[in-house]
């Protein structure tokens, strides 16, 4: 079954949209490759989808053991590499709450954080970069 279906608006944009909700995101081409930059870029995406499949992952475990993680922030940096231009490195830094976490919990949360499927589907040449604040 088809999940997203896209069409191509020319100028390095795209258009998106997934079909089970009807969600829609424009991609554009970043400025320093050619692009508007006026939206996420394909690579922005992966970076992102990095830092979310972790929080989701993070968010499934502390929901199955009572743990509040909501309001944690994430500040994600994409660092590209030329000659093949590529992401080299993608730097997830996950700032959580002051609802004071035990230590415990806090090893329980951080434990989840490379086994969730985006870093899992990342090829090695990629450098994951994951910093917890608690």
């Amino acid at each position: 079954m088809i999940t997203i279906k896209t069409t191509y608006l020319g100028d390095l944009r795209t258009w998106n949209i997934h079909l089970q909700s009807g969600c829609e995101l424009v991609t554009d081409a970043p400025t320093d490759n050619r692009g508007k930059g006026e939206s996420f870029s394909p690579t922005d995406l992966l970076a992102t989808s990095l830092g979310n499949c972790i929080m989701t992952i993070m968010g499934i475990k502390a929901m199955d053991n009572g743990i509040d993680l909501v309001g944690t922030e994430i500040e994600i940096t994409k660092i590209m590499a030329n000659d093949p231009r590529r992401v080299a490195e993608v730097i997830v830094e996950f700032y959580f709450p002051k609802k004071n976490y035990t230590d415990a919990e806090k090893e329980l949360i951080e434990s989840v954080a490379g086994i969730s499927p985006v870093p899992l589907s990342l090829h090695t040449d990629l450098k994951q970069t994951i910093k917890f604040n608690w």
